[in-house]
């Protein structure tokens, strides 16, 4: 199998990281003063092997129960989980592409085979995922590397049309607005995965969630790590979820941002997708992707290139700080 292959994370000199979807602003205070607490005599110890804190405290944030809340090392660790639970050897998968390629690799590890259908376009992603017969159906929205969001009507259809779980990928969730969670109570196939590292900015801390029925989150429990998220994380999500107006500040900053720089690029010529994440997809045009990537990785900037069939010609661009997006439409120039 092919590996999955992450955004570039470069170890010398200052780039501007323009490729890895990553929050260009801190989390909370309250989470530097949470984590430098947690690392004292405690690390000695195992933590809580479901961080019941955490499940607590995104229990009460996300208006469910404690037992609905399933905590991972980052979202990608709760799509193995509930991938690991689920899909048997040449047990299918379907998704629309393009989307996050790890599920293509988080599916060839457990054995299972990817029936990948093309992405209509124009939101019906979702539309295109009924008709299939999958017994297990990922949904990711809003999608990378388009940033197009999903309805949660459509997302209802998924559900009501399929007999085995549909997993709803909301890591970019609070920039769009809107999520899957009010429908829980309504389909016990749904699966809700949620991402701290995006809009709450903690990244390097690896935390996600999952928010599902009480049942198959006790199944899903069977498959986990023993202790897969640790208390440093731990204590970082809860004191990231107890200041919810410091994230929500963040993300108003970040799809201001998002909304300026694309209106410019648009001025200029250039044909930017819209998106309701904080990321975007740029068309280069006749100078294709990989030389946009080039031209910019030399003046210490990166996007992401993706070497994919379809996505060739463009390069998807993370939202950074009002600095960093000057310097991006200052090295980009004119298409």
């Amino acid at each position: 199998m092919r590996g999955y292959v992450p955004g570039e994370q470069p170890r010398g000199g200052r780039f501007i990281k323009l490729n890895t979807n990553e929050n260009p602003y801190p989390p909370s205070p309250r989470v530097v003063r949470a984590v430098t607490r947690a690392a004292g005599e405690d690390l000695r110890l195992y933590p809580s092997p479901c961080a019941d804190e955490l499940r607590d405290k995104a229990a009460e944030v996300y208006g469910t129960r404690a037992e609905q809340v399933l905590v991972g090392n980052g979202s990608d660790d709760l799509l193995a989980i509930c991938l690991r639970a689920c899909v048997g050897q040449g047990g299918e998968v379907a998704f629309s592409v393009p989307t996050y390629f790890v599920y293509r690799t988080l599916v060839e590890i457990v054995g299972g085979r990817c029936t990948e259908i093309a992405d209509p376009g124009g939101g019906r992603v979702a539309d295109a995922l009924v008709e299939s017969k999958a017994p297990i159906k990922l949904i990711c929205t809003p999608g990378s590397p388009y940033g197009e969001p999903v309805a949660v009507e459509a997302i209802r259809r998924v559900a009501e049309a399929s007999s085995g779980m549909v997993v709803v990928d909301e890591a970019y969730g609070d920039f769009a607005g809107r999520s899957a969670l009010g429908i829980l109570d309504e389909y016990s196939n749904v699966v809700v995965v949620r991402s701290l590292s995006k809009s709450f900015s903690l990244a390097g801390a690896r935390v996600g969630l999952v928010f599902a029925s009480s049942p198959v989150v006790r199944e899903l429990i069977k498959v986990k790590d023993s202790y897969n998220v640790s208390r440093l994380s731990s204590a970082a999500g809860v004191a990231a979820l107890e200041d919810l107006d410091w994230m929500r500040a963040n993300v108003e900053r970040v799809v201001a941002t998002r909304e300026r720089v694309t209106g410019v690029l648009r001025e200029r010529g250039w044909t930017v997708r819209d998106s309701a994440a904080n990321f975007f997809w740029l068309d280069c045009g006749d100078l294709g992707g990989r030389a946009v990537y080039v031209i910019l990785r030399d003046q210490r900037i990166l996007v992401r290139w993706f070497d994919e069939p379809g996505l060739r010609g463009g390069v998807r661009v993370s939202v950074g700080s009002d600095a960093d997006m000057n310097r991006f439409l200052e090295a980009l120039g004119e298409p």
